[in-house]
């Protein structure tokens, strides 16, 4: 009663408030090197050598050389940790939308191409794998074992991620990530603005315990028969029933040169049983003395609680990358968290929805240039080997020529 009291409110808060929509965070990476500085790399891993560097890139495939860069990762098998933080903000009541785009033009093998929103930190160098967030939100891939869209909550404590994995794309082309969490404790998420993944908070993971449990002081008696079929007491193996898979080959003999004292006893080499019949196993019958299923009774979970917002954020102020990565070369563009999908549906018809076309087409350019380079150096090795032979061929017929006027 009381969750669908304050779902009602909050309907009737979203409805008043939708023509105030507002964005809290964009970045797009087109100021560099000035976007570069709104972003502070973390030096969490800089002791070990192992923090990776970024840069500011458009990469190999680009439709517009400022708009279409972003910040990529540059060195293999390192960790990737930056920041960036904005005013604070509570999504109480309200839509939250966090989407950006991602482009792993390294063909990536192991890696994540990820990110995090949460609550700002006191010092954003110091910001490292196991600082707090609210939301982790991305792709992420290792060989045939990881291969999905992580949407990660953090609740009281502990980072809860989805109970059935969301696909991913991946290839060398950017894609759009983007997020829909609503105040009615649902979500959506889009990948390329097509939706991939939607439903209930409450049935996708386990934010509340649950209202039910085993009964600790209740067992299955002893005495319980949960057997549906018995072994037939009545049935008996047939008398003539062979069950000797093999048999020592009668038409074996013990060779003329056989020495017991060096080889050993003389035994016959065994040969599949002609007689056999299988191994015998004795009719099944429905168990008079069968009870049921035994099911476990159930008490009211001393634990559980309601929780009617489970969506809410009270403080978001800070987006971050954090991965490692074995092979480097994503790039990060395009980041918005916002109010509404259709600011998030603006930025993409700016940004992404331009480049995506001319990507597919630039590379299969390439491919075609190292299509067609690739024939014509194999025709060229090709040309050159039978100008060699007929070189040799010709040296042999000299020689040949040579051979006979010796002769003569």
């Amino acid at each position: 009663m009381l969750r669908s009291k304050v779902l009602a409110w909050l309907a009737v808060f979203c409805l008043a408030s939708s023509s105030l929509a507002k964005v809290y965070f964009v970045e797009e990476f087109n100021d560099d090197p000035i976007a570069a500085k709104r972003w502070t790399m973390s030096s969490w891993k800089e002791s070990d050598g192992l923090q990776g560097k970024f840069e500011v890139s458009h990469g190999e495939f680009f439709n517009d050389a400022k708009v279409d860069q972003g910040l990529r990762t540059t060195q293999d098998s390192k960790y990737y940790t930056a920041s960036a933080s904005f005013p604070s903000f509570s999504n109480e009541g309200k839509t939250l939308v966090f989407q950006f785009q991602t482009k792993n033009e390294q063909n990536i093998e192991c890696g994540g191409s990820y990110l995090k929103i949460g609550p700002k930190i006191s010092d954003l160098s110091k910001f490292r794998g196991d600082t707090p967030y609210s939301i982790m939100f991305g792709p992420d891939q290792c060989g045939s074992s990881t291969r999905k869209t992580h949407l990660i909550f953090s609740y009281k404590g502990k980072n809860l991620d989805r109970k059935r994995d969301i696909e991913l794309k991946s290839d060398v082309f950017s894609h759009l990530y983007t997020l829909v969490l609503k105040p009615d404790n649902t979500y959506e998420v889009y990948i390329d603005q097509e939706k991939s993944a939607s439903g209930s908070l409450y049935d996708d993971w386990a934010f509340l315990p649950p209202k039910k449990i085993k009964d600790p002081k209740q067992s299955k008696p002893s005495d319980w028969v949960d057997d549906k079929e018995i072994d037939d007491p009545s049935d008996t193996k047939p008398e003539d029933w062979v069950d000797e898979k093999q048999i020592p080959d009668p038409n074996a003999s013990k060779p003329d040169d056989w020495d017991e004292e060096e080889d050993g006893e003389w035994t016959a080499p065994m040969i599949d049983n002609p007689k056999y019949k299988g191994e015998w196993k004795a009719k099944r019958i429905a168990n008079p003395e069968y009870k049921g299923e035994w099911i476990h009774p159930e008490i009211d979970n001393p634990d559980y609680f309601d929780d009617p917002a489970v969506y809410k954020f009270d403080d978001i102020s800070l987006v971050a990358i954090d991965l490692w990565q074995v092979k480097a070369g994503t790039i990060f563009d395009n980041i918005l968290i916002a109010d509404s999908k259709a600011d998030a549906d603006a930025l993409a018809a700016k940004t992404w929805a331009k480049l995506k076309t001319v990507e597919k087409e630039q590379k299969e350019a390439k491919d075609k240039k190292a299509q067609e380079e690739a024939a014509k150096a194999a025709k060229a090795s090709e040309a050159s080997e039978k100008k060699e032979e007929e070189k040799k061929d010709d040296e042999d017929d000299d020689d040949a020529d040579a051979a006979t006027k010796d002769e003569l």
